[in-house]
């Protein structure tokens, strides 16, 4: 099968080998999967990841009780029988694999091994454009279910690419006051467009009104901001990785009773509802598509300042 494969460096393979599965997985032969910060972070070593990338993806289950109809996958592979498995953490099982991250092949290839318990039917209004967007907006949903939120809560997205638009889309669809803080005008025109408050860096008033603050910038700096964002007994989400090494002054977090929430992989059910109720746009975001042969032009395009979301069209 065709697969964009990362060993060091990127590259497409025309022979590329699918595993034989494992009890419980099923083939899902892709149709669409996009490029994420972390597939990009992954290639600067991130997580020492080897083999095929992509684990945001949309394709059809070729057996199962799914067989034949579009599936979504969550990437976390997990035992089930560990303690935190039987403590409904399966996302935090010790023994996981992670779908074109950690010891598991990805879908930037023709197919994909899935567990079916991960799996989860598109709904028919939903297209395969849209359905690429799951995993990164349940992602963003994981925010409201980790933080009880009362609607009225002063919130500062930074960062202004895919994963902030969407942070800044669900927690204005929670009744957040949100504003997105970023370095690119035609992202923060795309946010001012979904109606949500954009501003440039350079614009940002430091006076530490915010309630919490969320870092999607996938950069170092980002911490430092959002400290000088946030207020007294605020929070701190963080929701991007960084391959390189970060360097953060910690007595702030004592002294301002400041909560640091790590926040990764979320409830695809919910996803799915947002984005079939249309309460999440995704389609300002697509900027552009190419096949799997065009594996390097496809992540050159995505670490463009004028890219958001780059797409494999696989079939």
């Amino acid at each position: 099968m065709r697969a964009v494969v990362f060993d060091q460096s990127l590259r497409f393979e025309a022979n590329a080998q699918l595993r034989a599965a494992k009890s419980g997985e099923i083939i899902v032969d892709v149709t669409k999967a996009g490029i994420c910060e972390t597939d990009l972070q992954l290639c600067q070593g991130y997580m020492g990841f080897r083999g095929i990338l992509g684990h945001e993806f949309v394709g059809i289950a070729r057996s199962g009780r799914f067989a034949g109809q579009r599936v979504v996958g969550e990437i976390n592979c997990s035992c089930g029988v560990c303690p935190l498995c039987q403590q409904r953490l399966g996302n935090h099982c010790p023994n996981r694999t992670v779908v074109g991250i950690v010891a598991h092949d990805g879908a930037f290839a023709d197919s994909v091994l899935i567990p079916e318990v991960n799996l989860h039917r598109v709904p028919d209004q939903i297209s395969d454009e849209t359905a690429v967007f799951v995993e990164p907006v349940a992602a963003a949903c994981r925010i409201p279910e980790q933080l009880p939120l009362s609607g009225n809560e002063r919130v500062t997205v930074l960062g202004d690419g895919r994963l902030g638009n969407l942070c800044a889309q669900v927690l204005k669809h929670h009744g957040c006051q949100v504003r997105v803080v970023g370095k690119h005008d035609f992202k923060l025109r795309i946010l001012a467009g979904l109606g949500i408050e954009a501003l440039k860096l350079e614009q940002l008033t430091l006076d530490r009104t915010s309630d919490i603050v969320v870092d999607c910038t996938g950069s170092p700096t980002g911490l430092e901001t959002a400290l000088r964002l946030i207020r007294p007994c605020g929070t701190i989400v963080l929701k991007t990785t960084v391959a390189a090494d970060q360097k953060i002054h910690m007595a702030p977090f004592v002294i301002d009773e400041i909560t640091l929430l790590g926040s990764r992989c979320g409830p695809f059910d919910k996803a799915l509802d947002l984005l079939s109720q249309g309460a999440v746009q995704v389609g300002p975001l697509l900027s552009a598509r190419y096949p799997l042969e065009d594996a390097e032009k496809a992540f050159a395009h995505a670490i463009r300042k004028d890219s958001l979301k780059v797409l494999f069209e696989v079939r």
